[in-house]
């Protein structure tokens, strides 16, 4: 049986128990995590010392240029991976602690994902309702939420057709309604490009259900995007590069983040003032720091 998440106040801890001291209110939090491919015998390093926390019922957009480690961190956070190094939380447990049993019963009570190719999460010679249906396999079944979900994302009419003749646009979305239904309701949603096969109003449409869930369900919902209808509708956007987290977003507003080691990344449209390579003086100010390029 998968640890419970602690509800209040901090949480006693014993040399063997998967859980974090963290907030209660975290649902996901990274500490040092580095990630490593083995490729013909050469060491890719996808995430380097990424640290993050997202609390319950929030809604992140994971930022960057492709091969950034995005989808590397969503896959860490899904549970399909275990970091190569450092620590994981989700919803107060450690993933790197737990058995193969107990993080699958992890991933099917507590997380729904939605991959980027939508057929991958969907069983194609089920009808679309059957496939809602089979997510909630783990407890009570709930007919009226199946068919709530499937009239949520535009498909109330094709509860009985088959997924793998679905449109693609028409699997993206039912991938989504069986994330949901997911337990009932998921404490944390994740999709990678859930709006790359939709046209305009349908990503509209997948946006609000994922906003929806938030609100109501409490679910926290992490998405890798490169839609800006998507990242600008969330809460809070985070910017991978280069395998680190360089910046986040919050209310209209890009702050760099310090990293371990005091490392700082410089967004791309600064390059122009310091140059990778530059040298630079840190000139300290009263509520912080300011680089200048040297001269040469």
């Amino acid at each position: 049986m998968i640890d419970e998440p602690w509800r209040g106040g901090e949480r006693p801890t014993s040399p063997t128990s998967p859980t974090s001291p963290t907030s209660p209110t975290s649902m996901v939090r990274c500490d040092g995590v580095v990630q490593i491919y083995r490729a013909r015998d050469v060491e890719v390093v996808a995430l380097r010392d990424v640290d993050l926390v997202i609390d319950a019922g929030e809604t992140v957009a994971l930022l960057g240029p492709s091969g950034a480690g995005k989808s590397t961190l969503l896959w860490l956070l899904a549970g399909l991976l275990r970091p190569s190094a450092g620590r994981l939380w989700l919803d107060g447990v450690e993933v790197g602690r737990l058995d193969q049993r107990r993080l699958d019963r992890l991933r099917a009570r507590r997380i729904g994902t939605v991959l980027q190719n939508p057929a991958r999460n969907l069983i194609g010679y089920l009808p679309a309702a059957q496939n809602v249906a089979f997510a909630q396999r783990a407890v009570r079944r709930d007919r009226g939420r199946v068919r709530e979900l499937l009239r949520r994302v535009g498909l109330d009419d094709a509860g009985n057709r088959p997924a793998n003749r679905m449109s693609g646009g028409e699997q993206q979305r039912l991938a989504l309604a069986v994330a949901l239904a997911l337990a009932n309701a998921p404490a944390l949603l994740l999709a990678d490009e859930p709006t790359s096969q939709l046209d305009a109003a349908s990503g509209a449409r997948v946006i609000e259900l994922i906003k929806h869930a938030a609100q109501a369900d409490g679910t926290t919902a992490v998405v890798v995007t490169h839609d800006v209808a998507v990242s600008e509708a969330l809460s809070r956007t985070v910017t991978i590069r280069d395998g680190r987290v360089g910046s986040e977003g919050r209310r209209g507003e890009d702050l760099v983040v310090v990293g371990r080691e005091g490392a700082v990344q410089v967004p791309p449209e600064f390059h122009h003032l310091l140059p990778p390579g530059s040298m630079a003086r840190i000139e300290p100010l009263d509520d912080g720091i300011v680089l200048r390029r040297a001269g040469s």
